[in-house]
C-alpha cells in the first residue's frame, strides 16, 4: 500500500521523523511496532475510510517533519525474535534466535564446528553521519547514543576467543577471512586500511601480539589493534568468565563536541559516572558520510565463544540534506497546519457517526452468536458485574494476562466470589480472543479445569466470570513471595491435577483441544491447592482426524514453553502441549523458571539433563525444600519432564501414558543421558499416531459479520499471563 511505501521512505523524504521500535516477547511479524503502521489498531478500530487516514498521516508526516529543525532516530529492541528481521540484517554466521542477536552461532551441539566464524548484526539502512559546510570547520556531525546488553559464553567452560564489537562501517557484509582476532571486521589484507572507514568499540577475549590483555574493551579506527584500550579487570569485570554474566556497555558521540565516551557496568548497574574510553575524534575524517550501525563478532581458530546481544537501544540525529529549506518549512507548516485542523474535525464527524452504527450492530450480532452456542452459561447484566468489582476498582485488581485484565468480584445477589476478566478493546482482535475463549471453554467440564460461570457484552466491553481461585496462581507460589512454601505433597499432586487436564483436553473431550500456553502463571489453585488449568485465550479444538492447529498470524505460546518444532511450523500440537506440559514439572519441582541463567546454562531443561547425565538429577529440585521431599517421586517427575521435553515430538509421551506414570502403575519412559539434538525437518511434526500431518482449520463461530473465523494475534511476554492472578 502507498502509505507503507510513505512510511519506509519517510526519513528519505522528511528526514526528521522520528520512529521508536519496541519488542513484543512473543514473535509475532504481522504487527508493526511504529505508532504510523497502518495495522494500528488504535486507528483503524475507528473504521475511517482508508483513503481519508492516508490523507491524514501523511499531512501529519509533513507537519512533524517540517515543525522541528533536527530530529532524532530512536530504536529499543530486544528481546529479538523473527520480526525483529524487518529492523536488523544479518551476515554470515550472524543470526536472531534465542531472543537474542547471535553474531556467532549459537549452539552447544558438540558436532557443530563454533570455530573460526564471523558475522554482522546492523541497523538495516545507512544514517547520514556528517554533513559538510560552506566554509573551514563548518562540518555538521550527528550525534548518537547507544547502550546494549551483551553476554559472551564460554561453551563447556572452555577458554574463550575471540570477541565482539559494536560497529560503524560503510558496509554491513562481513570481509573474507575476518575470522579469529579481526572481530568480523576487517582481513589479514585490509586491516589497518583507511579505505575501511570504520570505527569500533570491541570487547576482546583473547590476547594477540598488539593487545594489552584478554579481557579489555577498546577503540578500534580502520583495524583491529585499538588506538585506546582499557584493561576491564580494573573495574572487576570479566567479559567471558566461567559463569556467563550480563554486561551493559553504552557509546555515545556528541557531534559537537566530537568526543566520543564508552561506559561499561554489570547488567544491574547504572551507568557508571566515568568512561573507559573517552576520546576527542572528527568521524568525519574516518566514517563514509552514509554508514551502517550495528555489531560484529568473531571466534577462534582454536577456540570459541557465544556472542549475544540481548537488548538494544540506539538513537541517532537525522541531520537534513539541504539546509537552506527553513522559509519553505514555515511557509508549508502553516499551511498543513489548516489542512490537519480541518482532517480532524472532519474525521472525527464520520468517526461518531459510524462508530455508533457498529457499536448497535456489534452487540446485536454478537450478543445472538454467543446465545446460540450450546451449553452457553449464563448471561451477566453489565451492571451486576461493575457493581460487583467495585467499578472495577485496580484494588480488586488481580492481574493482567495477553487479552484482558482480571478483576476479583463479588456477586452481590449471590454472595459468591468470583473472578471477572475485561477484555481490552484497545486489542485489534479482542471480540476474536473473546469468541475463542468462550466457544472452547463452555462445555468444558473437569474438576482440574477453571469453570467458567458466564459472560457479558455491553457497549463494546466483553467480560467472562469464572470461578474464583482463593489461592492463586501456582506462578505466584513459586516464584512470587509465597507465606509458605509448597509442601512436596503438594507439588506432586498439583502436577497429578494438570496431567489429567490435559489428558482430558486432548483425549476425553469429543474434539481434541490444544491449549498452547502450558505455564504456571496459567495454572491457578483453589482452596485445597488443587490444580485448575485456566487461560484458554490461545486454546483451539481441532477436528479429531487432523493432528495441528496452524497459527496463521504469529507463533503462539510463551518461550520456554514452546517446543522447538514450533519455530519452524508455527503449528500447535498435543505434543507441543506435552512439551510446555514438562517445562512445567521442571518449574515445579526444580523452582526455576525455564528460561533462566542457571550455572551457565540459559535454559532449565538443559542444566537438570547434565545433571541426569551425571548421576545428579536430583541437585535439581527447589532448595527451599531442603530434605523434605520423597527422593524416588523427585527423580521419576524429573526423568518424566525430560521425557516430556525430548526435541523430537514423536518421542514425547501421550498424556494417557503421563497420567499413568504419575499414577506409579507404569514405569517412567527411558529417557536418553545425553540430550538429542533437534533436527529439522522432523519426521512427524505432529502427533505420532496420526497419519494426516496437515494442518487444519479451527471449529470457528461464524456470522456474516465477523467472517470465517478468527486466528488471535498475540503479544506476551516471556513470563507473561497472569502471573498473580486468581483466574484466567
Amino acid at each position: 500500500m502507498k502509505i507503507k511505501q510513505l512510511s519506509r521512505h519517510k526519513n528519505r523524504l522528511f528526514h526528521s521523523v522520528s520512529l521508536s521500535f519496541s519488542h513484543i516477547p512473543r514473535p509475532n511479524p504481522s504487527i508493526s511496532s511504529s505508532p504510523l503502521s497502518i495495522k494500528s489498531p488504535a486507528i483503524f478500530q475507528m473504521g475511517l475510510p482508508e483513503n481519508f487516514l492516508i490523507f491524514l498521516l501523511t499531512t501529519t508526516l509533513l507537519l512533524i517533519s517540517f515543525s522541528q529543525s533536527l530530529e532524532q532516530e530512536s530504536y529499543s529492541l530486544g528481546p529479538f525474535n523473527s520480526s525483529s528481521y524487518s529492523t536488523i540484517v544479518v551476515d554470515k554466521d550472524a543470526s536472531i534466535s534465542g531472543q537474542a542477536l547471535q553474531l556467532t552461532p549459537d549452539t552447544l551441539n558438540d558436532n557443530f564446528n563454533l570455530l573460526d566464524r564471523s558475522g554482522r548484526a546492523m541497523i538495516n539502512h545507512r544514517y547520514k553521519l556528517w554533513q559538510s559546510g560552506r566554509g573551514p570547520n563548518s562540518t555538521t556531525l550527528a550525534s548518537f547514543q547507544s547502550s546494549f546488553l551483551l553476554n559472551i559464553f564460554r561453551p563447556n567452560n572452555f577458554t574463550p576467543a575471540e570477541g565482539l564489537a559494536f560497529l560503524i562501517a560503510p558496509d554491513y557484509h562481513v570481509p573474507a577471512g575476518s575470522e579469529g582476532q579481526f572481530l568480523g571486521l576487517t582481513n589479514a589484507s585490509l586491516d589497518g586500511n583507511t579505505s575501511n572507514q570504520f570505527i569500533a568499540v570491541e570487547l576482546d577475549t583473547r590476547k594477540q601480539s598488539f593487545d594489552i590483555n584478554d579481557n579489555h574493551i577498546g577503540l578500534d579506527i580502520n583495524g583491529v589493534e585499538s588506538v585506546e584500550a582499557y584493561n576491564l579487570s580494573q573495574i572487576g569485570i570479566q567479559i567471558a568468565p566461567e559463569i556467563a554474566a550480563n554486561y551493559t556497555v553504552w557509546v555515545e558521540y556528541n557531534g559537537s563536541t566530537r568526543v566520543l565516551d564508552v561506559y561499561i557496568a554489570n547488567e544491574k548497574d547504572p551507568k557508571p559516572s566515568n568512561p573507559v574510553i573517552n576520546r576527542t575524534i572528527d568521524l568525519s575524517q574516518v566514517l563514509n558520510q552514509y554508514s551502517y550501525i550495528g555489531f560484529a563478532a568473531s571466534t577462534g581458530t582454536n577456540y570459541s565463544q557465544l556472542n549475544c546481544i540481548l537488548k538494544w537501544n540506539l538513537t541517532v540525529d537525522i541531520l537534513p540534506e539541504d539546509k537552506d529549506s527553513k522559509v519553505l518549512t514555515i511557509v508549508l507548516s502553516t499551511v498543513i497546519c489548516g489542512v490537519v485542523v480541518l482532517a480532524v474535525v472532519v474525521g472525527v464527524v464520520l468517526w461518531w457517526v459510524k462508530f455508533r452504527k457498529r457499536t448497535t450492530n456489534e452487540t446485536l450480532i454478537l450478543g445472538t452468536t454467543l446465545r446460540s452456542l450450546p451449553g452457553t452459561p449464563r448471561e451477566f447484566d453489565y451492571k451486576d458485574l461493575k457493581k460487583a468489582t467495585n467499578n472495577f476498582d485496580e484494588r480488586m485488581k488481580l492481574g493482567e494476562g495477553g487479552f484482558g485484565v482480571v478483576y476479583k468480584g463479588v456477586l452481590a445477589k449471590e454472595n459468591v466470589e468470583v473472578a471477572v476478566k475485561l477484555f481490552s478493546r484497545s486489542k485489534m482482535k479482542g471480540i476474536d480472543d473473546f469468541l475463542a475463549e468462550l466457544s472452547i471453554i463452555n462445555r468444558l467440564r473437569h474438576k482440574h479445569l477453571v469453570r467458567l460461570v458466564g459472560w457479558c457484552h455491553k457497549n463494546g466491553r466483553l467480560l467472562l466470570v469464572y470461578d474464583f481461585m482463593p489461592n492463586g496462581s501456582l506462578d505466584n507460589h513459586l516464584f512470587g513471595e509465597p507465606e509458605k512454601i509448597l509442601s512436596w505433597s503438594r507439588r506432586y499432586h498439583i502436577i497429578e491435577g494438570i496431567a489429567s487436564a490435559l489428558h482430558y483436553l486432548h483425549n476425553e473431550y469429543d474434539q481434541k483441544v490444544v491449549h498452547r500456553d502450558l505455564k504456571a502463571s496459567n495454572v491457578l489453585l483453589d482452596s485445597d491447592f488443587n490444580a485448575r488449568l485456566g487461560d484458554f485465550g490461545l486454546a483451539r479444538a481441532i477436528d479429531n482426524e487432523k493432528t495441528s492447529y496452524a497459527e496463521l498470524e504469529g507463533l503462539p505460546g510463551t518461550v520456554g514453553y514452546i517446543a522447538p518444532e514450533c519455530f519452524h511450523t508455527g503449528k500447535a500440537t498435543r505434543q507441543s502441549d506435552v512439551y510446555g506440559f514438562g517445562a512445567v514439572i521442571l518449574e515445579v519441582v526444580c523452582g526455576q523458571r525455564p528460561r533462566c541463567n542457571i550455572q551457565g546454562f540459559q535454559f532449565l531443561v538443559d542444566w537438570v539433563w547434565t545433571l541426569y547425565r551425571e548421576g545428579r538429577i536430583l541437585e535439581a529440585v527447589d532448595e527451599r525444600l531442603a530434605e523434605d521431599f520423597v527422593g524416588e517421586e523427585a527423580e521419576g517427575l524429573l526423568k518424566l519432564a525430560l521425557a516430556c521435553s525430548h526435541p523430537l515430538p514423536s518421542e514425547r509421551p501421550k498424556t494417557q501414558a503421563i497420567v499413568q506414570i504419575l499414577s506409579k502403575s507404569v514405569a517412567t519412559p527411558y529417557v536418553p543421558p545425553i540430550k538429542p539434538a533437534f533436527m529439522w525437518p522432523t519426521e512427524l511434526a505432529g502427533d505420532d499416531d496420526d497419519d494426516d500431518n496437515s494442518s487444519v482449520a479451527t471449529t470457528n463461530i461464524t456470522s456474516s459479520y465477523y467472517g470465517s473465523g478468527w486466528t488471535p494475534q498475540l503479544s506476551r511476554d516471556n513470563n507473561s499471563g497472569l502471573g498473580n492472578v486468581a483466574a484466567v
